[in-house]
């Protein structure tokens, strides 16, 4: 069995995240995580605003079919107003890349925050201050 994969993202790109979580409260938000794998760890180093996106209360959806084609992105990240970060079978059904990360109200800390592989594994996140 292998290692488990672990997420690292700098501070400041989590705190833009859950700004974008808050605007939008109480609706859902959607972003592509772009970022690279190496060894056991898949450093996100940028957000992406997917176009045509919609987002509502309950939902947040893409047009997939409209997007380019970008290997760079290594998965998304969507808002649960309701606070909570588990995955349910919407989520694991429109799964894009190698993770989902969850952030949850209220939007302030990394316990507001799940990631899982696409098995549904919850995924360890490391945070730096770069």
């Amino acid at each position: 069995m292998g290692t488990k994969l672990i997420v690292s993202m700098s501070q400041n790109l989590l705190a833009t995240i859950f700004e974008g979580a808050k605007q939008l409260y109480p609706r859902e938000n959607i972003l592509f995580l772009r970022g690279k794998k190496s060894k056991d760890i898949l450093q996100i180093n940028e957000l992406v605003v997917p176009p045509f996106a919609v987002h509502g209360q309950g939902f947040a959806t893409v047009p997939l079919y409209m997007l380019p084609v970008d290997f760079s992105i290594v998965g998304t990240v969507h808002s649960h107003p309701s606070g909570n970060i588990s995955l349910s079978n919407v989520d694991f059904n429109h799964f894009f890349g190698r993770i989902i990360m969850i952030v949850g109200f209220p939007f302030i800390s990394k316990d507001n925050v799940a990631i899982y592989d696409s098995k549904g594994e919850n995924l360890s996140l490391e945070i730096t201050n770069e």
